[in-house]
């Protein structure tokens, strides 16, 4: 991949790499990542003055009240995926969203982030109880992801969302430096 002026900006913290294997420490260390992250997004935000909701991070970019509401929406999606997984044998590819369309619809431009706040808090709470239960065998089912052409497990899926949360507080923490 051809490095840009702004890969700093888009990947503060790398892109996201997917290992082949993770060992049940490390799976215990990105559930504890994704266990921490609402509140870490929560006191980010009462830190911060009403006025930098509206800040991005790089130009071009999604503003910090659109990306807390994102981050909600994508936790919520991680957790339909592995449910899907879990739960429907023929569940062979990835469910997408248009990302883009979902963080300029009314709720991701104007709803207070509080309410995404609570959301991401919700569902982490029921992601994390079922992340906890997945067996090792659970752990191998595997879908496709169409957007980053390789299969996926559900370990890998974990990583992918301790990643995906982590990434944005790099991106909040850089709207609003």
């Amino acid at each position: 991949m051809e490095s840009t002026k702004t890969d700093h900006l888009r990947y503060p913290i790398g892109p996201f790499v997917r290992k082949e294997q993770y060992s049940g420490e490390e799976i215990n260390s990105m559930i504890a990542v994704i266990e921490e992250a609402p509140l870490r997004f929560k006191l980010l935000m009462e830190m911060l003055p009403p006025e930098d909701l509206s800040k991005t991070y790089r130009p071009g970019s999604w503003n910090v009240q659109q990306l807390v509401h994102h981050v909600a929406d994508i936790q919520l999606l991680h957790f339909l995926r592995m449910k899907k997984a879990l739960t429907e044998a023929d569940y062979k590819e990835v469910t997408l969203i248009d990302m883009d369309g979902w963080a300029v619809t009314p709720d991701a431009r104007d709803e207070p982030v509080e309410d995404s706040l609570l959301m991401l808090d919700g569902i982490t709470r029921r992601y994390l109880f079922l992340l906890r239960s997945l067996t090792e065998e659970q752990l191998k089912i595997a879908y496709y992801h169409p957007v980053r052409k390789y299969t996926i497990n559900q370990a890998q899926a974990i990583a992918m969302s301790a990643w995906h949360l982590e990434h944005h507080l790099a991106h909040i923490s850089l709207a609003v430096s």
